[in-house]
């Protein structure tokens, strides 16, 4: 497993060199040494992930790391274990905000949306959303999310010498589910504005989360005005969408869920026949007697959060447990023969999402092996003891699901893909805290059934039309604002035996 190259983030999050504070901590925490002047801030530059790996082995649960030239030098403080990290994230989370300088880069491009908002604001946000991440109302997304995979699938049949890099292309498929879902039949404008926008939005935010001091974005040099023009296009998309959306009737996703599911039937209509209304005209509706409902403003900060992360990570998930079943052809014929039996030919639909254990115990281990959100960032606004230690007031505070997910007290042979480890006994014998993928406590991701859902849907499609063997037997990854291939993820594909169209 190779590691490249920017400082760890989780989705949106994450703390990194130069942009933390100096805060007076306890002396009796172990630091990992550097270099002189800057400490580790090269080593967190180049290799982050890595960096994190070292600190948790030389040091233990609760390392400090200093990175960065005097009187713009960052102290961050990590913490490894699972009783650490439900502290961070559950127990102690009023104590650890997202009050960090990555964060406010986040939000400066992306909007002040359910990932980025605290106090009253997240509150508000939550009430209103969360009626629509039901796992009743996502399963409606189902027949969508077969709909795009299948697409994705077909296209493969022209791939050159049966080539195909998996990360472009649950990228891709990722992209093209969530933008049907977010907008219904306005989807592909938006996933092609995205396909090209994002992008630049992401390394622009990355570049100045991680620099100690940044020039003002108003400022007219090459990398502003291309951020700006990306982030132009992007908004402008969304407002037109949402505009017209406000001014009509709303376009489906093209599937069907039963009235309970849809939230009513239209006229003409009967139950279990209703189109299953995309997410945006659902967040439009969105309302209370006590917390209103969405400006147009606040829609497109929701919808531009929701685009973010609710392609990235589920893009991540599957090309890894695309690749790692690529490497593993005994597991990959075990999960392709559990597709086979239990759907036949037919369709995938969100029924089936609990008749695949072993396909889902394939995905938690990919997302161990390589969690979406490899690191995530908060801030302290209070002193706390973690384990032996007291993390200081002001300090900037991460947890890793990387270095945790491969510690060796839960997860022997950590670097070993073995699906096995996530039967439900064996779920069961380890911390709450030892797999957190999507976070924790009252921050936890909402949409982590939709990914789920999403997920096996489509990983089961692409088992039972294709064998994946690897070409790229590593592949190199850094922790940008979610965890990201930083090289090709080829494998070659070819239709299993008996196959039928």
């Amino acid at each position: 497993m190779a590691v490249g190259s920017n400082s760890g983030t989780d989705t949106g999050t994450g703390t990194g060199a130069g942009t933390g504070t100096d805060a007076e901590g306890d002396p009796g925490i172990p630091g990992l040494a550097g270099v002189p002047l800057l400490g580790s801030l090269f080593d967190l530059r180049s290799d982050s992930l890595g960096t994190y790996l070292r600190a948790r082995r030389q040091h233990g649960d609760t390392v400090r790391i200093t990175a960065g030239p005097p009187g713009m030098r960052a102290e961050l403080y990590c913490v490894f274990s699972p009783e650490g990290a439900q502290q961070v994230l559950a127990s102690d989370a009023a104590r650890f905000r997202k009050d960090n300088h990555f964060y406010q880069e986040v939000r400066d491009s992306f909007g002040n949306g359910l990932l980025t908002s605290q106090d009253e604001d997240y509150l508000r946000q939550r009430r209103l959303v969360q009626p629509l991440f039901t796992r009743r109302r996502v399963d409606g997304y189902a027949d969508a999310i077969a709909a795009e995979t299948r697409s994705v699938v077909d296209s493969w049949g022209g791939a050159p010498d049966g080539v195909v890099d998996v990360s472009d292309e649950m990228t891709h498929l990722a992209l093209r589910a969530v933008t049907r879902i977010l907008f219904g039949t306005d989807g592909d404008a938006a996933a092609d504005v995205m396909a090209k926008c994002v992008p630049v939005i992401t390394e622009y935010v990355l570049r100045r989360g991680y620099s100690p001091a940044n020039i003002p974005r108003h400022w007219p040099t090459p990398g502003n005005r291309r951020a700006a023009a990306a982030m132009d296009k992007l908004y402008g998309v969304c407002d037109e969408i949402i505009a017209e959306r406000r001014g009509g009737a709303a376009p489906s996703t093209g599937g069907a869920v039963d009235e309970a599911a849809a939230g009513g039937t239209g006229a003409g209509e009967t139950a279990g026949e209703a189109a299953v209304e995309d997410l945006l005209t659902l967040l439009a509706a969105a309302r209370s007697s006590d917390d209103g409902e969405f400006d147009a403003s606040e829609l497109r900060d929701q919808v531009l959060i929701f685009l973010l992360a609710g392609h990235e990570t589920t893009a991540t998930s599957l090309c890894f447990a695309l690749h790692l079943l690529a490497l593993h052809p005994e597991q990959q014929d075990r999960a392709r023969a559990e597709v086979s039996r239990v759907l036949g030919d037919r369709t995938p639909g969100a029924a089936d999402l609990e008749r695949f254990p072993y396909l889902t115990q394939v995905l938690k281990e990919a997302m161990r092996l390589y969690p979406p959100a490899p690191v995530i960032g908060r801030k302290s606004v209070a002193a706390t003891r973690i384990g032996e230690y007291t993390i200081p007031a002001g300090a900037d505070v991460i947890v890793a699901p990387w270095v945790t997910h491969r510690d060796p007290a839960y997860w022997p042979d950590p670097d070993r893909f073995d699906p096995e480890r996530f039967t439900p006994e064996a779920e069961a014998a380890r911390p709450r805290y030892a797999w957190f993928p999507f976070g924790g406590g009252p921050r936890a991701c909402i949409g982590q059934h939709f990914s789920m859902l999403e997920s096996v849907i489509a990983l089961a499609m692409m088992l039972r039309a294709y064998e994946f063997e690897a070409v790229d037997t590593g592949i190199p990854v850094s922790a940008g604002v979610t965890l990201r291939t930083t090289g090709p993820a080829r494998c070659r594909i070819r239709r299993p035996d008996g196959w039928r169209a």
